[in-house]
């Protein structure tokens, strides 16, 4: 008899086991509980039912809730990109190319089903909830542009380069009226961006300005750098300078146009901040 795991039903258990519970604040436990035991793909459809939920009633998601969102789709989508790269390289020619080609595809399948999954939710509810120019609008703006960026990566559809260029634009100019240079959010829009440029529009002088602009305006800030936010500041200026450094290498020795050099490096951004 073949293996036959059983697909956890969101509707199913809150029917079995949420009367009487206040339904908001019980999805939030769950999610928490499904990132505990690191059943991401749970956690995903228990988050999607939160934000439709807090959708219906038109209230935003609380920082936490946020984060939560962020780090199921973060799991689940990184295992997924990380398979795909390793497929991508693996052809070579051999008798079994054509079943590594095959595998790809349905790794491939599986990572379109969840981008458009979270793209739907963002753009459908997340995004248009938020309308005042502030930390939540930068941050969906920015996760948007991550997830058509991800589909960008494999799929052959100017579309998606051209979106994920227009939500990372959007979310960098409001990022830059409302948050200061050192904020993670902020930082993290800059570096994802900016690989944005690189590896997807192929611009890679913008590449450079941008990430040299964020990190010498951050580091110009490093003396009023709040002490919560120091940890993931300071890690994502050294994920722009590491890219920095990677870039400019490969330009002036005229390095190839992948995203990966000689040595095997590779350009690094970051999904949402789970602060």
């Amino acid at each position: 008899m073949a293996l036959k795991l059983t697909k956890f039903d969101v509707s199913e258990f809150k029917t079995k086991h949420f009367a009487g519970k206040d339904e908001r604040a019980g999805l939030v436990f769950m999610a928490r509980t499904a990132e505990t035991a690191e059943r991401y793909e749970d956690m995903c459809k228990i988050m999607r039912d939160l934000v439709l939920h807090t959708g219906k009633i038109n209230v935003e998601l609380t920082v936490e809730e946020r984060n939560l969102l962020s780090v199921a789709y973060k799991n689940v989508i990184g295992s997924r990109r990380a398979a795909w790269r390793t497929l991508n390289a693996g052809v070579d020619e051999g008798k079994f190319d054509d079943l590594v080609v095959a595998y790809r595809k349905q790794v491939e399948a599986e990572l379109s089903e969840v981008c458009l999954d979270v793209l739907d939710l963002l753009e459908n509810t997340l995004v248009k909830q938020t309308v005042t120019e502030n930390e939540a609008r930068v941050f969906y703006l920015k996760m948007t542009g991550d997830y058509y960026r991800y589909l960008a990566e494999f799929v052959t559809d100017k579309s998606y380069e051209q979106k994920a260029a227009e939500f990372y634009k959007q979310a960098q100019e409001i990022s830059l009226r409302v948050l200061d240079p050192t904020h993670p959010i902020r930082l993290g829009l800059a570096l994802n961006y900016s690989v944005c440029f690189y590896e997807i529009l192929k611009d890679k002088k913008a590449a450079c300005e941008l990430a040299k602009s964020a990190f010498d305006q951050a580091i110009s800030g490093l003396d009023k750098l709040p002490e919560a936010s120091y940890k993931d500041s300071t890690l994502i200026m050294q994920l722009l300078r590491d890219n920095l450094t990677l870039w400019t290498s490969e330009s002036n020795s005229g390095g190839n146009e992948d995203d990966e050099n000689d040595d095997g490096m590779t350009v690094q951004d970051v999904q949402n901040d789970d602060d």
